[in-house]
């Protein structure tokens, strides 16, 4: 699926590249540096999909080798992927005409490029399946990894006698994603998606400065270059991207948040490996 994903991105680059008029970049900016910011920020979700490399941390055979250069190496092919559509995009209509449901396929059908378009169709059909399909398995990971430590009841951390996967969260996560996205706004979801993020992403790169500080000698399969500097500028980044998000997203936000806390608080509290000192 990723194979024919790429390909198909790659026909639209370079097949709509010879219709590109470089008047339509003028303004590059036409909503200014704060749109640019807004629109960063609301389709941040699209590189969601490169921290669930991490939760397959225990599956994968060396994972300290494996998963900084497969999170690395993906982030820089998709985001090189992700200008380069961005540009060609842009050059072969102006902006103003893109706000629609499917900007590709309509800006190529304007252009009578018929049989680019129904290979980006295909793409992305093949895109939004595998992206469910990711988001599906890193989630049924981490309630996996949350109920082993005692912050979620132990059915999440069972595994299939036969496949040896987490079966009751896979098929949870499923139900959990499914029927919500069937009947409720899916960019009130998509925002929620890029804050929650983004906050976890903050989280994160706190833990890292913590935790050199607080645990120097803990071994280390993989050290983040830059000392405190690169994790602090990843919050700072994280928060720029947060602010840019409508006032709207913020409150469910924070509803959210206290839900969770409402959640974890009581029952990991007394439960949590984490609160028994039994992780060293």
């Amino acid at each position: 699926m990723v194979a024919i994903k790429i390909a198909a991105i790659l026909i639209f680059v370079f097949g709509a590249a010879r219709a590109v008029h470089t008047s339509n970049w003028r303004p590059f900016l036409p909503n200014g540096f704060s749109g640019m910011l807004t629109g960063a920020a609301i389709v941040f979700f699209t590189y969601i999909g490169f921290d669930s490399v991490s939760t397959a941390a225990e599956e994968c055979r060396r994972p300290q080798r494996d998963l900084p250069f497969g999170i690395i190496m993906t982030l820089v092919a998709c985001a090189v992927l992700y200008i380069a559509v961005a540009l060609v995009l842009t050059g072969i209509a102006r902006y103003d005409t893109l706000n629609n449901a499917a900007p590709v396929a309509n800006a190529l059908k304007m252009l009578g490029f018929n049989g680019i378009r129904e290979w980006v169709s295909l793409g992305a059909i093949l895109g939004m399946i595998s992206s469910l399909l990711v988001f599906q398995y890193g989630q049924a990971r981490i309630w996996f990894a949350m109920s082993r430590d005692g912050l979620l009841p132990k059915a999440f951390s069972m595994v299939h006698p036969v496949h040896q996967t987490p079966h009751v969260s896979t098929w949870i996560a499923g139900l959990v994603v499914g029927i919500p996205a069937g009947i409720l706004d899916i960019g009130t979801f998509a925002d929620l998606a890029n804050i929650g993020t983004l906050f976890a992403f903050v989280i994160v790169s706190a833990g890292v400065i913590v935790l050199r500080r607080t645990q120097p000698g803990r071994p280390r399969g993989f050290r983040v270059p830059g000392g405190s500097w690169l994790p602090l500028i990843s919050i700072g980044f994280c928060l720029v991207l947060m602010m840019a998000l409508p006032l709207e997203t913020w409150v469910r936000f924070f509803v959210w948040l206290l839900i969770g806390f409402a959640i974890y608080f009581p029952f990991g509290r007394k439960r949590s490996t984490l609160a028994e000192g039994k992780w060293r």
